[in-house]
């Protein structure tokens, strides 16, 4: 596929054939590519776990799992029967279940029941679309953790080494775009040389997103993160609502790795840190789901994280963010399981986003990995504090939707990890990924946009850092502005009207009736005593006989 430079009008065209590629027809081809290594750096199992995932037909469920029990003998278990579509230890790790949201079950590996289930994607009659081998999944991250009070040392692990590499090739850049007439104007030279750094209040993702100065906070939008789990005890979150569910058997939400407590950070860590440290968290008052979908060492499968999307779709998740994946070679394609979840989140008015992979220096597996590589699935890279796509971000360079849609800040990233430590440096797509899921949170929130809409907006409003599609997509994402918006100026207030008014009117005289006439006579000079004088009452006039 032929790449163009990096803007958001061609990268949003990009989106648009990557959201139009569907896994409508019915395939049984095994994802990814073939000859997926078996381990990654960190000696974290990668290949099929052995069990098998099938996508169906959406459809009455009875029908479906009547279906499955047909074709393969299987009895199947549904999550629309647990409670909050958490299905229990033993259904997740041998059983047989069915994510009703999603329709996509998950089967153990059985050779004879698989060929059953293969044979019947042939059968257009029969729900099964898809046939594919449950892969493990891994965290996108570098692996190195490295504390505020040491860190100066992040310069010797691979994120710092990463950091100081990219500032390098921005400067070589730059002298390289100047001398050859790649900056046209003073604007793009000053963009050339952007460098963020972290400063006694905000981190360098905050402030080149823009989300510092947002006045969003993603209140009243529910954020999913999908994970190694959360810290629930940590101090930062005190008092935050938070919804939380475990898909790994035998253990609990709790993060024993780190990885999720650091992602849950970035993505919705709060405004105002306690103890006057500087903020890192993008939306702090959305509600956080915490679903743990890898185990404490770091390890998943491909149907713990369908379970995960699959709750969070039913506890009405407007983002899910996964920091997550299994890598894809050249020329792999994306699961069809993973595909059908992603647009049934789209449906639902949720949107997936993922990393989009740490293998970018690999010669065979540099490709957008898996899910990140699903048409319906916003693909993340990562960048550095000079603006420049890290080293280890994968492109975007498979067909069939594997693009890089989208960039986000993913190198020294300062967020949360689990007390005692309580604050972490890390590097990896992992780290931009909740970049954009808090943005995404505060774009729902300003805008009123979910789904497929929340997408367009993500991406329309990018910003452009001059790389092109394959490397960063639409561009840097970038938080709205969200300013209070003055209201209309209200009458002036008048003083309170006092009763009576004093209105210096002038003085009433009522007249005065007159006397009456003096009667002469024996009765001498006095009036005669006529008594009070009633209106209507009888006559007072003098007749003889009163003489």
């Amino acid at each position: 596929m032929a790449f163009t430079a990096g803007n958001s009008t061609t990268a949003t065209a990009m989106s648009a054939r990557k959201r139009r590629a569907t896994p409508a027809k019915k395939t049984a081809n095994r994802v990814g590519g073939t000859g997926t290594p078996t381990t990654d750096r960190q000696g974290l199992p990668l290949g099929p776990t052995g069990r098998t995932i099938v996508t169906l037909r959406p459809g009455p469920q009875r029908e479906t799992i009547r279906a499955l029990r047909s074709t393969a003998g299987v009895a199947m278990a549904s999550t629309a029967d647990f409670e909050d579509a958490a299905p229990s230890d033993d259904a997740l790790a041998s059983g047989a279940i069915l994510l009703h949201n999603l329709d996509v079950a998950i089967l153990p590996g059985d050779g004879d029941q698989v060929r059953s289930l293969e044979a019947a994607v042939n059968d257009a009659a029969n729900p099964i679309l898809s046939v594919e081998p449950e892969m493990f999944v891994i965290p996108f991250a570098d692996g190195s953790e490295v504390t505020e009070e040491s860190a100066e040392g992040a310069l010797l692990t691979a994120g710092g080494l990463e950091y100081l590499r990219g500032y390098g090739d921005a400067i070589e850049g730059l002298i390289s775009r100047l001398l050859h007439g790649g900056a046209s104007s003073v604007d793009d030279e000053a963009t050339l040389l952007t460098t963020f750094v972290d400063t006694a209040t905000h981190t360098w993702g905050l402030q080149a997103t823009a989300a510092d100065a947002s006045q969003c906070t993603g209140s009243g939008i529910r954020v999913a993160v999908l994970d190694t789990g959360f810290d629930l005890n940590h101090p930062d979150f005190a008092g935050r609502a938070i919804i939380s569910q475990s898909f790994v058997p035998g253990q609990a939400v709790q993060d024993g790795h780190s990885h999720g407590t650091h992602c849950v950070g970035t993505s919705c860590g709060p405004r105002v840190p306690p103890g006057g440290t500087r903020r890192y968290g993008v939306a702090g008052q959305a509600t956080i789901l915490v679903g743990k979908v890898l185990s404490n060492s770091g390890s998943g499968q491909q149907g713990w994280i369908l379970a995960g999307i699959n709750w969070a779709i039913q506890n009405n998740a407007a983002v899910i963010s996964m920091s997550l994946g299994s890598p894809v070679q050249v020329g792999g394609t994306f699961s069809p399981a993973y595909e059908q979840a992603a647009l049934a989140a789209l449906n639902r008015n949720c949107l997936i986003v993922a990393a989009a992979g740490n293998s970018g220096t690999d010669p065979q597996f540099f490709p957008v990995g898996s899910p990140a590589n699903c048409p319906s699935v916003l693909a993340v890279a990562a960048v550095d504090n000079n603006l420049q796509r890290a080293g280890f971000s994968c492109r975007g360079v498979n067909p069939n939707g594997g693009n890089v849609d989208i960039a986000g800040p993913g190198v020294g990233t300062f967020s949360s990890v689990p007390m005692p430590t309580r604050y972490g440096l890390k590097s990896g797509t992992s780290m931009a990924t909740p970049h954009v899921a808090g943005i995404a949170a505060l774009w729902a929130q300003s805008s009123g946009a979910r789904g497929m809409a929340l997408w367009q907006r993500l991406t329309s409003s990018a910003k452009n850092i001059g790389q092109t599609v394959d490397q960063v997509g639409a561009g840097l994402v970038q938080a709205p502005s969200c300013r209070r918006v003055v209201g209309p100026l209200r009458p002036p207030v008048r003083p309170p009207i006092v009763f009576p008014p004093r209105i210096p009117f002038p003085p009433v005289r009522l007249p005065v009736p007159p006397r009456p006439p003096m009667i002469p006579g024996s009765l001498g000079d006095a009036a005669p005593d006529l008594g009070p004088i009633v209106p209507g009452g009888p006559s007072h006039a003098l007749t003889d006989t009163d003489g």
